[in-house]
Protein backbone atom coordinates (compact mmCIF):
# COMPACT_ATOMS: atom_id res chain seq x y z
CA UNK A 1 0.00 0.00 0.00
CA UNK A 2 1.01 3.33 -0.74
CA UNK A 3 2.44 5.88 1.67
CA UNK A 4 -0.08 8.53 3.35
CA UNK A 5 0.54 11.80 1.60
CA UNK A 6 -0.33 14.87 3.91
CA UNK A 7 -0.08 18.64 2.78
CA UNK A 8 1.30 21.13 5.96
CA UNK A 9 1.56 24.65 5.21
CA UNK A 10 4.72 25.64 4.23
CA UNK A 11 4.65 29.32 5.16
CA UNK A 12 2.36 31.79 6.83
CA UNK A 13 0.27 31.54 10.46
CA UNK A 14 -0.53 28.27 10.45
CA UNK A 15 2.97 26.71 9.33
CA UNK A 16 4.10 26.87 12.96
CA UNK A 17 0.89 25.40 14.39
CA UNK A 18 0.44 22.57 12.26
CA UNK A 19 4.08 21.60 11.93
CA UNK A 20 3.99 22.16 16.16
CA UNK A 21 0.75 19.81 16.24
CA UNK A 22 2.13 17.12 14.00
CA UNK A 23 5.17 16.62 15.59
CA UNK A 24 3.62 16.24 19.10
CA UNK A 25 1.34 13.50 17.68
CA UNK A 26 4.80 11.20 16.70
CA UNK A 27 5.76 12.42 13.29
CA UNK A 28 8.72 13.62 11.90
CA UNK A 29 7.20 16.49 9.87
CA UNK A 30 10.17 19.14 10.89
CA UNK A 31 12.15 20.50 7.54
CA UNK A 32 14.58 22.89 6.36
CA UNK A 33 13.32 26.20 5.11
CA UNK A 34 13.81 24.63 1.35
CA UNK A 35 12.35 21.54 2.01
CA UNK A 36 9.26 20.89 0.42
CA UNK A 37 8.77 16.76 1.12
CA UNK A 38 9.90 14.85 3.96
CA UNK A 39 9.50 11.43 4.31
CA UNK A 40 8.58 9.90 7.54
CA UNK A 41 9.67 5.96 7.34
CA UNK A 42 8.30 5.05 10.87
CA UNK A 43 5.10 6.06 9.93
CA UNK A 44 4.67 5.55 6.63
CA UNK A 45 3.66 9.06 5.92
CA UNK A 46 5.38 11.50 3.02
CA UNK A 47 4.51 15.09 4.07
CA UNK A 48 4.49 17.67 1.25
CA UNK A 49 4.99 21.51 2.40
CA UNK A 50 2.72 23.79 -0.10
CA UNK A 51 0.95 27.32 -0.07
CA UNK A 52 -1.62 27.19 2.78
CA UNK A 53 -4.42 28.11 -0.11
CA UNK A 54 -3.15 25.33 -2.73
CA UNK A 55 -3.84 22.65 -0.15
CA UNK A 56 -7.59 22.44 -0.51
CA UNK A 57 -7.11 21.86 -4.41
CA UNK A 58 -4.45 19.40 -4.07
CA UNK A 59 -6.57 17.13 -1.56
CA UNK A 60 -9.93 17.60 -3.27
CA UNK A 61 -8.31 16.19 -7.02
CA UNK A 62 -7.06 13.30 -4.84
CA UNK A 63 -3.29 14.42 -5.77
CA UNK A 64 -2.65 14.94 -1.54
CA UNK A 65 -4.56 12.78 0.72
CA UNK A 66 -5.22 14.96 3.14
CA UNK A 67 -3.86 18.41 4.63
CA UNK A 68 -3.71 20.96 6.94
CA UNK A 69 -5.15 24.40 6.18
CA UNK A 70 -7.97 27.19 6.95
CA UNK A 71 -11.19 26.84 6.61
CA UNK A 72 -11.31 29.96 5.23
CA UNK A 73 -9.10 28.70 2.33
CA UNK A 74 -10.83 25.80 1.64
CA UNK A 75 -14.24 27.38 1.88
CA UNK A 76 -12.58 29.34 -1.08
CA UNK A 77 -11.32 26.97 -3.28
CA UNK A 78 -13.55 25.92 -6.75
CA UNK A 79 -14.10 22.18 -4.85
CA UNK A 80 -13.35 22.43 -1.29
CA UNK A 81 -12.27 19.21 0.23
CA UNK A 82 -14.42 17.37 3.17
CA UNK A 83 -13.43 19.21 6.88
CA UNK A 84 -12.73 16.70 9.02
CA UNK A 85 -11.03 17.87 11.92
CA UNK A 86 -11.19 21.72 13.49
CA UNK A 87 -7.72 22.21 15.02
CA UNK A 88 -8.28 25.12 17.45
CA UNK A 89 -5.91 27.49 16.05
CA UNK A 90 -5.27 29.90 13.63
CA UNK A 91 -8.85 31.26 14.42
CA UNK A 92 -9.88 34.44 12.89
CA UNK A 93 -13.18 35.64 11.53
CA UNK A 94 -14.00 36.70 7.81
CA UNK A 95 -16.22 40.27 7.42
CA UNK A 96 -17.55 42.59 5.55
CA UNK A 97 -15.64 46.59 6.57
CA UNK A 98 -16.73 49.94 5.47
CA UNK A 99 -15.68 53.32 6.31
CA UNK A 100 -16.38 54.53 9.77
CA UNK A 101 -19.85 56.84 9.67
CA UNK A 102 -20.79 54.67 6.47
CA UNK A 103 -24.23 53.93 6.47
CA UNK A 104 -24.01 50.83 4.02
CA UNK A 105 -24.50 47.28 5.24
CA UNK A 106 -24.43 43.66 3.11
CA UNK A 107 -27.99 44.23 2.62
CA UNK A 108 -27.27 47.33 0.80
CA UNK A 109 -24.54 46.14 -1.17
CA UNK A 110 -26.08 46.09 -4.30
CA UNK A 111 -24.26 48.02 -7.03
CA UNK A 112 -21.51 48.43 -4.88
CA UNK A 113 -17.84 47.35 -5.50
CA UNK A 114 -16.51 44.60 -2.44
CA UNK A 115 -12.74 44.04 -2.66
CA UNK A 116 -11.43 40.60 -1.32
CA UNK A 117 -9.28 37.97 -2.12
CA UNK A 118 -11.35 35.40 -1.21
CA UNK A 119 -13.86 35.95 -4.39
CA UNK A 120 -15.68 32.28 -4.27
CA UNK A 121 -16.64 32.91 -0.54
CA UNK A 122 -17.69 36.52 -0.74
CA UNK A 123 -19.77 35.93 -4.86
CA UNK A 124 -21.45 32.73 -2.57
CA UNK A 125 -22.46 35.06 0.32
CA UNK A 126 -23.62 37.90 -1.50
CA UNK A 127 -25.70 35.24 -4.13
CA UNK A 128 -27.08 33.71 -0.51
CA UNK A 129 -28.61 37.69 0.52
CA UNK A 130 -29.68 37.89 -3.23
CA UNK A 131 -27.50 41.22 -4.01
CA UNK A 132 -26.00 42.02 -6.69
CA UNK A 133 -22.40 43.98 -6.09
CA UNK A 134 -19.55 43.68 -8.19
CA UNK A 135 -16.16 41.52 -6.59
CA UNK A 136 -12.89 43.31 -7.04
CA UNK A 137 -9.92 40.37 -6.53
CA UNK A 138 -7.10 41.74 -4.94
CA UNK A 139 -4.23 39.74 -3.61
CA UNK A 140 -3.56 41.50 -0.54
CA UNK A 141 -3.67 44.60 1.17
CA UNK A 142 -7.44 44.48 0.64
CA UNK A 143 -8.28 47.24 3.52
CA UNK A 144 -6.31 49.81 1.69
CA UNK A 145 -8.94 49.29 -1.34
CA UNK A 146 -11.67 51.44 -0.36
CA UNK A 147 -9.10 54.62 -0.28
CA UNK A 148 -7.66 54.20 -3.30
CA UNK A 149 -11.02 54.36 -4.39
CA UNK A 150 -11.33 50.88 -5.83
CA UNK A 151 -14.01 49.82 -3.57
CA UNK A 152 -16.73 50.21 -1.67
CA UNK A 153 -16.44 47.89 0.81
CA UNK A 154 -13.86 44.93 1.86
CA UNK A 155 -14.42 41.43 2.93
CA UNK A 156 -11.47 39.89 4.80
CA UNK A 157 -10.26 37.29 6.88
CA UNK A 158 -9.81 39.55 10.73
CA UNK A 159 -8.03 38.69 14.01
CA UNK A 160 -7.61 41.57 15.98
CA UNK A 161 -9.22 43.94 13.77
CA UNK A 162 -6.24 46.52 14.17
CA UNK A 163 -5.69 46.42 10.62
CA UNK A 164 -8.74 47.29 9.60
CA UNK A 165 -9.06 49.82 12.11
CA UNK A 166 -5.68 51.88 11.43
CA UNK A 167 -7.68 51.81 7.78
CA UNK A 168 -10.65 53.70 8.84
CA UNK A 169 -12.65 51.10 8.19
CA UNK A 170 -15.44 48.94 10.46
CA UNK A 171 -17.03 45.60 10.65
CA UNK A 172 -20.66 45.33 9.62
CA UNK A 173 -22.86 42.24 9.99
CA UNK A 174 -22.20 38.86 11.63
CA UNK A 175 -19.22 37.44 10.27
CA UNK A 176 -19.49 35.25 7.07
CA UNK A 177 -17.47 32.66 8.21
CA UNK A 178 -15.21 31.89 11.44
CA UNK A 179 -12.04 30.39 10.52
CA UNK A 180 -9.18 27.77 11.32
CA UNK A 181 -6.57 25.45 11.08
CA UNK A 182 -8.91 22.55 9.92
CA UNK A 183 -7.76 18.96 8.37
CA UNK A 184 -9.28 18.29 5.28
CA UNK A 185 -9.45 15.23 3.33
CA UNK A 186 -10.91 14.23 -0.65
CA UNK A 187 -14.06 12.30 0.59
CA UNK A 188 -15.55 10.61 3.27
CA UNK A 189 -14.03 7.25 2.13
CA UNK A 190 -10.73 8.76 2.22
CA UNK A 191 -11.14 9.84 5.91
CA UNK A 192 -11.98 6.36 6.83
CA UNK A 193 -8.73 4.88 5.59
CA UNK A 194 -7.19 3.17 8.63
CA UNK A 195 -4.03 5.47 8.48
CA UNK A 196 -6.06 8.70 7.94
CA UNK A 197 -8.32 7.60 11.00
CA UNK A 198 -4.62 7.43 13.34
CA UNK A 199 -3.56 10.57 12.16
CA UNK A 200 -6.76 12.24 12.78
CA UNK A 201 -7.16 10.40 16.35
CA UNK A 202 -3.10 11.15 17.36
CA UNK A 203 -4.02 14.41 16.46
CA UNK A 204 -7.61 14.42 18.72
CA UNK A 205 -5.56 13.57 21.50
CA UNK A 206 -3.20 16.53 21.29
CA UNK A 207 -5.96 18.80 21.24
CA UNK A 208 -7.46 17.05 24.05
CA UNK A 209 -4.39 17.21 26.39
CA UNK A 210 -4.45 21.16 25.44
CA UNK A 211 -7.47 21.11 26.21
CA UNK A 212 -7.37 19.41 29.89
CA UNK A 213 -5.15 18.88 32.66
CA UNK A 214 -5.02 15.82 35.33
CA UNK A 215 -6.23 16.96 38.78
CA UNK A 216 -5.10 14.98 41.52
CA UNK A 217 -5.89 15.38 45.52
CA UNK A 218 -6.53 13.57 48.75
CA UNK A 219 -10.22 14.62 50.38
CA UNK A 220 -11.98 13.60 53.40
CA UNK A 221 -13.72 10.27 52.75
CA UNK A 222 -16.85 12.29 54.24
CA UNK A 223 -16.80 15.09 51.68
CA UNK A 224 -15.64 12.52 48.56
CA UNK A 225 -19.45 13.20 46.96
CA UNK A 226 -19.18 16.92 46.90
CA UNK A 227 -15.28 16.89 45.72
CA UNK A 228 -16.84 14.57 42.70
CA UNK A 229 -19.42 17.21 41.61
CA UNK A 230 -16.95 19.59 41.08
CA UNK A 231 -14.63 17.11 39.58
CA UNK A 232 -16.22 14.69 37.67
CA UNK A 233 -14.07 13.71 34.84
CA UNK A 234 -15.17 12.39 31.46
CA UNK A 235 -17.27 9.40 32.94
CA UNK A 236 -16.32 9.77 36.52
CA UNK A 237 -13.43 10.50 38.63
CA UNK A 238 -10.96 7.18 39.58
CA UNK A 239 -11.22 7.00 43.48
CA UNK A 240 -8.49 4.93 45.43
CA UNK A 241 -8.51 3.72 49.11
CA UNK A 242 -5.46 5.25 51.21
CA UNK A 243 -4.01 4.19 54.48
CA UNK A 244 -6.37 6.46 56.51
CA UNK A 245 -9.73 4.94 56.16
CA UNK A 246 -11.12 8.31 56.59
CA UNK A 247 -9.62 9.83 53.26
CA UNK A 248 -9.18 8.71 50.01
CA UNK A 249 -6.64 9.81 46.42
CA UNK A 250 -9.21 11.15 43.39
CA UNK A 251 -8.15 11.87 40.14
CA UNK A 252 -9.92 13.63 36.94
CA UNK A 253 -9.30 15.04 34.19
CA UNK A 254 -10.59 19.14 34.34
CA UNK A 255 -10.55 21.74 31.80
CA UNK A 256 -7.89 24.36 32.16
CA UNK A 257 -10.02 27.01 31.95
CA UNK A 258 -11.39 27.30 35.65
CA UNK A 259 -9.03 24.71 36.97
CA UNK A 260 -7.92 27.33 39.64
CA UNK A 261 -11.06 28.06 40.67
CA UNK A 262 -11.86 24.50 41.20
CA UNK A 263 -8.54 23.77 43.31
CA UNK A 264 -10.04 26.82 45.51
CA UNK A 265 -13.07 24.96 45.90
CA UNK A 266 -11.28 21.75 47.01
CA UNK A 267 -9.45 23.34 49.27
CA UNK A 268 -12.08 24.67 50.98
CA UNK A 269 -13.71 21.31 51.19
CA UNK A 270 -11.01 20.43 53.14
CA UNK A 271 -9.01 18.59 50.27
CA UNK A 272 -5.15 18.34 50.44
CA UNK A 273 -1.89 17.69 48.11
CA UNK A 274 -4.00 19.35 45.24
CA UNK A 275 -1.88 18.80 42.14
CA UNK A 276 -2.78 19.85 38.36
CA UNK A 277 -0.61 17.98 35.94
CA UNK A 278 -0.09 18.75 32.30
CA UNK A 279 -1.24 15.69 29.67
CA UNK A 280 0.87 15.10 26.54
CA UNK A 281 -1.84 13.05 24.60
CA UNK A 282 -4.99 11.42 25.28
CA UNK A 283 -7.83 9.34 23.80
CA UNK A 284 -11.16 10.06 25.15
Amino acid sequence: MKMLRIALPNKGSLSDGAAALVSEAGYDCRRSDKELARTDAKNDVEFFFLRPRDIATYVSRGVIDIGITGRDLNEDAQSPALEVLALGFGKSQFLYAVPAGSDLTPETFDGRRIACSYRNIVERDLKKRGVKATVVRVDGAVEISVRLGVADAVADVVESGTTLREAGLVPVGEPVLRSEAVVVARDAETADRPAVRTFIGRLHGIIIARTYEMLEYDIPRDKLEEAARLTPGIAAPTVAPLSDPDWVAVKAMHLRSGINETMDALAGLGARGIVAMKIRAARL
